[in-house]
């Protein structure tokens, strides 16, 4: 029987393209195939040991069995505020200024419900994270692109957008250090955006989620900006950090209204993460922080000898990141004109390599990979070798 109802949110989002290659890969590996996996952002790092323990002590105690709530408990929250003044001397209402989500992406996705209406405009940067236009489009936005790097152009582009009488624009998405792409922006670059912004009344969604995956000057904050609290918040998340991906905690902190926003529809929604993860978390931020500088330093040698790798059998056209847990590669001359998703599936099938295409972050991401910093050096030696291979054999 057909029903003639249609699903009018999901019929605007597109065929996910990563979607092609999963499947590809879960097939080659059906087969007996060994795939390196190069392809999904799933830090493979264990998560540090002192947080580990917390989990496993608090977890024992059966008051923590029952529902939590959904902004979060105090301690975390509190947490995060003292996060943000130590790494960036900003100072945070932990009750009217931060609240806890399930991850940066749930945050994100949540708050583009709440603060959504039909026809609004968000503009996103292109190439981005799936979820930043997505979000937005799932919850009746019209979502327009600018340029992802952060230079004058992008500034000139913004000014001349918002500033038109048409313009219907409610909010910008940011992403800095950037997935995919790497880019990092300054403090100054920030500084001009929220005088923009702030003159035309746009609020600003900063996704920081690899703010402490960098390997020579940490990046900066939008909140560090003085005027910033009043039009922007900031999502961050521990999966990178603290490789606690699976255990789905992040933030968002700044802005009083759009935390208010976010807090009232995610009451709605969740209770709010187990509250053994989140006791878990809270001695992540507040306990011994060696453990960033040895993921970094792990991220660090995995760049170094995949790009040295790739170099050396003549992929030698790439851009060294300053952080993330990415590389942002240029195709191949050669495969240039069968376009990244091609490349991938053809990578994936002859060399037993999975990679992203770039063409799944936006239009301006085709002609570029993107290869996660998920496995070890061995394999990464392993997936070199594999790839060798692939480009003396497929033309």
């Amino acid at each position: 029987m057909t029903f003639k109802h249609k699903f009018e949110r999901i019929s605007r989002l597109p065929t996910y393209v990563f979607s092609e290659i999963n499947t590809m890969k879960a097939f080659e590996r059906s087969r007996g195939e060994d795939v390196i996996d190069f392809g999904m952002g799933n830090p493979d790092l264990a998560t540090p040991q002192h947080i580990v323990e917390k989990l496993c002590e608090t977890v024992k105690d059966s008051k923590t069995h029952r529902y939590s709530i959904s902004k979060g408990i105090l301690g975390l929250r509190k947490a995060q505020s003292k996060y943000y003044q130590r790494r960036f001397n900003v100072d945070l209402n932990p009750q009217k200024e931060v609240i806890v989500t399930l991850g940066s992406k749930e945050g994100l996705a949540n708050l583009a419900s709440a603060m959504s209406s039909d026809g609004d405009e968000v503009l996103v940067p292109n190439p981005s994270y799936p979820i930043h236009p997505y979000g937005f489009i799932i919850a009746g936005a019209v979502v327009s692109s600018l340029k992802s790097n952060p230079d004058e152009k992008f500034l000139s582009k913004l000014n001349e957008i918002v500033s038109s009488s048409k313009s219907k624009v409610k909010a910008l998405i940011l992403n800095y250090p950037n997935n995919p792409t790497t880019t990092f922006a300054s403090l100054d670059f920030f500084g001009e955006v929220v005088k923009i912004c702030k003159k035309y009344e746009v609020y600003i969604l900063s996704d920081i989620a690899y703010a402490e995956i960098y390997f020579n000057t940490p990046p900066p904050s939008i909140l560090q900006v003085k005027a910033a609290k009043g039009i922007a918040v900031e999502f961050s998340s521990l999966s990178k950090s603290y490789s606690m991906p699976g255990w789905r905690i992040g933030f968002a902190c700044g802005n009083q209204k759009l935390i208010e926003a976010l807090s009232k529809i995610k009451s709605y929604l969740d209770y709010g993460a187990f509250t053994p993860v989140q006791v878990a978390a809270t001695a992540a931020l507040n306990g011994p922080q060696d453990c960033l500088n040895d993921i970094r330093n792990v991220y660090l040698s995995r760049r170094d000898t995949i790009l040295s790798g790739l170099k050396r059998i003549g992929w030698d056209n790439i851009s060294i990141p300053e952080g993330t847990m990415f590389i942002w590669a240029p195709l191949p001359k050669k495969y240039i004109k069968i376009g990244s998703l091609e490349f991938s599936k053809r990578l994936l099938r002859y060399g037993k390599v999975a990679v992203s295409p770039g063409i799944g972050f936006g239009s301006d991401g085709e002609g570029y990979v993107r290869i996660s910093l998920v496995e070890n050096e061995h394999r990464i030696r392993q997936a070199v070798r594999n790839i060798k291979i692939f480009f003396e054999n497929n033309e």
